[in-house]
């Protein structure tokens, strides 16, 4: 398969206007995260050691400029959520220069460089009023006519400023409930005017801004279109005139190559598809675009794997594939996949948690699977001045990446693993058909182990005499969590199962369930989402006003389809305070208004789990140094872990 890709069209040159592409893998706009590129200079340097990695690693094309285009609003007037801008980036004083710094960065490396131009509609224009989805209540403003020539006037600035600070081309973002994307929609768009009615009226405002945006740069520089191929909601354009929209773009003479997405900014899927979708999932859409059309084709979503990415252009269903998220999981996937080391790429598994990390907790930016992700401008970890001899208990995500990052600084290090597998609950959830990626990652780890020469040793529980008698200089604690049992009467019921082991298939269930859900993130959808695999009809009850609260928009509208489609029912506000035989017992968290719920044959625990700290406590004053990390020390998720286990390797 190494060979297949590294000698395949993936590699050959395409030209895409006025780029001379070294290879057909581009990077969409996703590098932000790591740092924002107009704001601090420590955060500028950041996002441009971020993409020249990349680009030094042999990526063509970085299309990584998130570029607000500015705003007109009344004086007062707040814009809110995610984009959200009044100025726009192409109105700062640092703009030119920064832009400038970020292009140098990646045409150092032989890549070339573009910008997205960006304006999310909804936040807090459209062009008739009309919400663009069914999870956003925010009423939006109607432009005028003079507001419309206002913001033509700012997309040819704008582009012509990208142009200016050396930028190779720009990207109209007409997709993902952008205001170019809310006037081309005949289910946003119910003007009377010229900017309305049929596909030629609701196409005017992106043509009138391509055609203003080419007087003003001219022909030497790439301009392209990123389009949602079907709008895939109600009311919405479908694929046909998705097509139909595609054919016209093309006849304007205005773009040089059309960028095919899916999905929007809450749905199902949403733009940023997670686990819950197969890998590349809508490409074959994209092979109808490449078919009607003579200009190059670019396909992003879900594109995770080298393979995948091959498989696209290889069967005809791109000329170009995007990655993103693919690139925060491992900055050297081209150059390892160019070179026949596609099985050393670090595989993304699809949580999105580095986009809702930032964006619903308000932490800082991490990969679940590599945490040096984001720290390209750093110096990377030194080798140890001096090995010291390290045992590493527990072989889930934190102590796998510990023992891992510990070996790569020449430390002597043994890995002792009380289950006959590693993992931890990942393994558990890797059961589940839309966590595949989990077991990728876990074989990875496990060779990376292996070619470092890690001892492993599995089926070995880390009892803490052994561990004192053994004289290892330093032991790190990631025994993980044990499942959290809530204080319910009733809970140790014969008929009440604890999701873990549901999972694994040690706990027999009937065929009507009621799930307690008391954990914010994904697990009792997932437990939820199985038991609905294997037949079940699932009723799920939340304490919290909302639906697992910590699954940011990008990812809760996967799982929550599945269990609608499936026929569950998710609940919120509900207490369970008393489980029986025959009827199961909830309080409304907030009035304490008792109901009954019956008719059940099981009840399911996905209650998270509770740190399993015993060893830690139990090896205190009995070991030179001693640590502690991971569900061990508190349950979080997977990229809490592997930063953990980053920042503890630092330090030993």
């Amino acid at each position: 398969m190494s060979e297949h890709i590294r000698d395949g069209l993936l590699f050959q040159p395409i030209r895409i206007g006025t780029m001379e592409l070294r290879n057909r893998i581009m990077l969409p706009p996703h590098g932000r995260l790591t740092g924002d590129p107009f704001g601090s200079e420590r955060q500028s340097a950041a996002n441009q050691a971020y993409w020249r990695q990349r680009a030094e690693s042999g990526a063509a094309w970085i299309c990584g400029l998130n570029a607000f285009v500015g705003n007109t609003v009344i004086p007062g007037f707040e814009p809110t959520g995610i984009g959200a801008t009044v100025r726009g980036v192409f109105r700062l004083p640092q703009f030119r220069e920064r832009a400038a710094q970020y292009a140098e960065a990646i045409h150092s490396a032989g890549a070339y460089a573009s910008a997205q131009l960006i304006m999310q509609g909804g936040m807090p224009h459209s062009p008739s009023g009309v919400l663009a989805n069914y999870t956003n209540n925010q009423v939006p403003h109607v432009l005028t006519g003079e507001e419309i020539a206002w913001f033509i006037e700012e997309y040819a600035f704008s582009a012509g400023e990208a142009k200016a600070a050396g930028l190779d081309g720009v990207e109209l973002h007409a997709n993902h409930e952008d205001l170019l994307q809310l006037f081309l929609s005949p289910a946003t768009n119910h003007r009377e005017d010229e900017y309305g009615g049929d596909q030629a009226g609701r196409m005017r405002l992106l043509l009138d801004v391509l055609r203003r945006i080419r007087q003003e740069v001219g022909q030497d520089f790439t301009v392209g279109v990123r389009l949602n191929m079907d709008e895939l909601f109600e009311g919405g354009y479908d694929l046909e005139e998705g097509l139909a929209i595609a054919v016209a773009l093309q006849a304007s003479g205005t773009i040089d190559y059309l960028h095919c997405v899916i999905g929007n900014n809450w749905g199902a899927p949403s733009y940023i598809q997670p686990h819950h979708y197969r890998v590349a999932h809508w490409s074959d859409l994209a092979r109808r675009f490449k078919e009607a059309l003579s200009l190059p084709v670019v396909y992003t979503g879900r594109v995770a794997t080298a393979a995948a990415a091959a498989r696209v252009v290889e069967s005809g269903h791109a000329d170009v594939v995007g990655m993103a998220r693919a690139m925060f999981a491992d900055g050297d996937l081209v150059a390892k996949a160019r070179d026949g080391r596609a099985d050393r790429i670090r595989p993304c598994i699809g949580t999105n948690d580095c986009l809702h990390r930032v964006v619903v907790e308000g932490v800082r930016f991490g990969c679940s699977v590599n945490p040096l992700t984001g720290r390209e401008s750093e110096p990377p970890p030194h080798r140890a001045r001096s090995a010291k001899r390290v045992l590493v208990a527990g072989a889930g995500p934190a102590g796998l990446e510990l023992a891992a990052l510990l070996a790569e600084r020449g430390h002597r290090v043994s890995l002792w693993e009380r289950e006959h597998e590693t993992g931890g609950q990942m393994r558990i959830a890797a059961r589940v058909t839309e966590n595949a990626a989990y077991a990728d990652f876990l074989s990875f780890q496990e060779r990376r182990l292996a070619e470092l020469g890690v001892d492993v040793k599995l089926g070995h529980a880390a009892d803490a005499d052994a561990v004192a008698d053994a004289g290892f200089d330093v032991v790190a604690v990631a025994t993980g969590a044990r499942p959290r049992r809530p204080a319910i009467p009733g809970v140790n019921l014969p008929f009440v199962a604890e999701g873990r082991e549901v999972l694994r298939g040690r706990a027999a269930v009937g065929r009507k369930v009621l799930v307690i859900a008391m954990e914010d993130h994904m697990q009792p959808l997932t437990i939820a989402g199985h038991l609905t695999d294997l037949g079940r009809g699932v009723t799920v009850l939340y304490p919290t006003p909302a639906i697992a609260p910590l699954v940011g928009k990008y990812s809760i509208g996967a799982p929550l389809a599945k269990l609608s489609a499936a026929g569950a029912r998710v609940e919120v506000m509900e207490r369970v305070a008393l489980i029986e035989p025959g009827r199961v017992v909830s309080r409304n968290v907030y009035s304490g208004v008792a109901r009954e719920h019956t008719g059940y044959d099981s009840v399911v625990l996905a209650c998270g789990g509770e740190a399993d700290s015993s060893l830690h406590q139990a090896l205190r004053g009995r070991v030179p140094e001693l640590h502690v990390l991971g569900d061990a020390y508190a349950p979080r998720r997977i990229s809490f872990a592997t930063r953990q286990a980053y920042e503890l390797a630092r330090r030993i």
